[in-house]
């Protein structure tokens, strides 16, 4: 028998896009679905699109809300399914994308199911590569934690042990689940695939497209709220973290006996800056970024990539930049 999929679609004033997301999941004839809708009040014809299919929707209001987090919590509280994820409402699912991930959790041992995406809109098209896993490093999958979240599915049961979104965040309410859920779990029971599952749009109006800053922000605010709750060297890094302090719903889920392991979970948190400042030709802040780094917690592949771009900001910068454009 197929597992029961609870979606949670939350919206807010996309009546343009949302009945292609309601279409997508209603489309898939998923013979065991809960499909919840939680609109935060929308004024746009968000409601008259809700109402049109009201009579296959499991659940569905139009309140006042204190967000996205919020409303996917309200969502995930009635949800009753054996597995969960929620949609964006200027998102849609592949077709037939929910029997895949049905199938999949046939097997009682899975826990989560990643699949991939196509990417689409206002910056062309593309297909991801899914959440990032690497299966053999624990430790640089949590420090990157980059998670596709419309392909990414969780059994419930795991997320009723762990905690639902903490809505202390509203940029990237996903990562911190995807970390806390690495820490608490790790990679038993992880499925990783090819599987094309879901559309996912950029837009002029996406949080993806317009606040790129504010999820750096506070990713750094939530690796050194990790760092700083297990008393890690990297919390005393003062020039590196920013000022801001990240009140956490759910941080007692960061704090493990192994210390070790944070150090190099925020190693890797660091070294990704470190990658992320030199592609971006800010050779400046990543001379300065590699000082913090540890390459005794790297994994071999790692500290060689490490000392090789240290080699290369050795080169004059007008190289450097050429370097790095043949490698976009």
């Amino acid at each position: 028998m197929l597992p029961k999929i609870s979606i949670i679609t939350p919206s807010f004033n996309q009546g343009q896009y949302i009945e292609e997301t309601i279409c997508s999941v209603l489309d898939q004839a998923y013979p065991n679905l809960e499909y919840i809708i939680m609109d935060g009040g929308s004024t746009d014809n968000t409601v008259e699109v809700i109402k049109k299919y009201e009579k296959h929707i499991s659940y569905w209001e139009s309140n006042k809300d204190k967000g996205q987090s919020d409303a996917i919590n309200k969502g995930y509280r009635k949800a009753t399914g054996d597995v969960i994820n929620w949609l964006n409402s200027d998102d849609y699912y592949q077709a037939d994308a929910l029997h895949k991930v049905g199938n999949a959790f046939k097997d009682a041992n899975l826990n989560v199911f990643c699949g991939i995406s196509r990417i689409f809109g206002n910056r062309g098209e593309y297909f991801s590569t899914g959440t990032d896993v690497y299966k053999d490093n624990l430790a640089k999958t949590i420090g990157w934690a980059r998670i596709d979240q419309p392909e990414t599915f969780f059994r419930k049961s795991c997320l009723d042990q762990i905690g639902y979104l903490d809505e202390n965040f509203h940029y990237i309410m996903d990562k911190e689940l995807w970390i806390r859920y690495l820490m608490r779990f790790g990679f038993n029971g992880l499925l990783k695939t090819n599987e094309l599952i879901a559309n996912f749009r950029i837009h002029d109006d996406s949080k993806t497209n317009n606040f790129q800053e504010r999820f750096r922000r506070d990713t750094r605010c939530l690796y050194h709220a990790i760092a700083r709750l297990n008393q890690s060297e990297f919390d005393g890094i003062k020039n590196y973290w920013p000022e801001q302090e990240m009140k956490m719903l759910y941080a007692d889920f960061y704090k493990v006996e192994d210390k070790q392991f944070v150090d190099k979970v925020i190693n890797y948190h660091i070294f990704y800056a470190f990658l992320e400042n030199y592609a971006q030709n800010n050779f400046t802040d990543a001379k300065l970024i590699a000082t913090l780094l540890h390459p005794d917690l790297f994994k071999p592949e790692d500290l060689h990539k490490f000392y090789d771009i240290k080699r290369r900001m050795l080169l004059p910068v007008f190289i450097k930049k050429f370097i790095n454009k043949l490698r976009k």
